[in-house]
């Protein structure tokens, strides 16, 4: 995958995972709570990742 793949799929499971947390918050869900938590964290990391792509592709680019 490359770096900006990377990053439209890390926007997704923040978002989808924030909807998740704020659900199971609401309907007192844990479940759904934690997987929420859970995929955010992964959005979190694969932007982590893309960003990290990025850079690496600059230093790359300017050789």
């Amino acid at each position: 995958m490359g770096a900006t793949s990377v990053k439209i799929a890390a926007a997704g499971n923040k978002a989808v995972g924030s909807i998740k947390q704020a659900v199971g918050k609401s309907t007192g869900n844990r479940k759904m709570e934690a997987e929420g938590a859970g995929q955010k964290a992964r959005g979190q990391v694969q932007e982590k990742v893309g960003d990290a792509k990025s850079r690496v592709k600059d230093v790359i680019d300017k050789f």
